[in-house]
């Protein structure tokens, strides 16, 4: 409950922002309006990415939970090693991600497509923080609603992912062999490693 201070927050200072935020995948306002203006970093997308580090966290110690011995569980180490490893997983491949626009030398539209990208992440993370409460006082160690949650960030960011490939297929096609081995390097490896890791 505490990670909803992030997204309280970001409400309270950035009021019209926040209500383009929450319509996003039914209306592209929020993007066509802060992609340009404004930067990556900066404390909206600060305080929504502090929420989505800690929900991400929080589904996967109760995916954790479900699949895993009963005395793995009980370590009281284990929340905060996923927090730190979902934290330093995001921060490396949005480092990564910008650092090859410094080497293709088209940080702007780099900087747009990891903008968008964040974005679609964090509103996905509004599916886990219900999916969190849910499965810590109503439907505890549902395997069902962890499918459902599951299902529903997938298909938030397939959106995102669909809606920026059609906004940039001519930058795409320009260097689509650059693209593919972006899209393996860093897009699909980090998740292989990150499954594998939680596997």
């Amino acid at each position: 409950m505490v990670s909803l201070l992030f997204p309280l927050t970001a409400k309270s200072i950035y009021y019209s922002r926040f209500f383009s935020f929450i319509i996003l995948p039914f209306n592209s306002k929020y993007l066509t309006m802060y992609t340009k203006k404004e930067k990556l970093f900066n404390w909206f997308n600060i305080l929504l990415s502090v929420f989505q580090i800690i929900n991400t966290t929080l589904f996967i110690f109760f995916i954790w939970r479900v699949y895993m011995p009963l005395s793995q569980v009980k370590n009281p180490f284990i929340f905060p090693l996923l927090l730190a490893g979902v934290f330093l997983f995001l921060s490396a491949k949005t480092m990564a991600q910008l650092f090859n626009g410094f080497i293709f030398n088209s940080y702007s539209i780099f900087n747009e497509l990891v903008f968008k990208k964040l974005t679609y992440l964090n509103y996905s993370s509004f599916a886990l923080f219900i999916a969190n409460i849910l499965l810590a006082y109503v439907f505890i160690n549902s395997k069902i609603i962890i499918s459902i949650a599951l299902i529903l960030f997938l298909v938030i960011n397939i959106i995102g992912w669909v809606t920026v490939l059609r906004n940039y297929q001519n930058f795409i096609s320009s260097y689509f062999f650059y693209f593919i081995l972006y899209l393996c390097a860093l897009e699909i490896a980090p998740l292989v490693i990150m499954g594998s890791f939680l596997k």
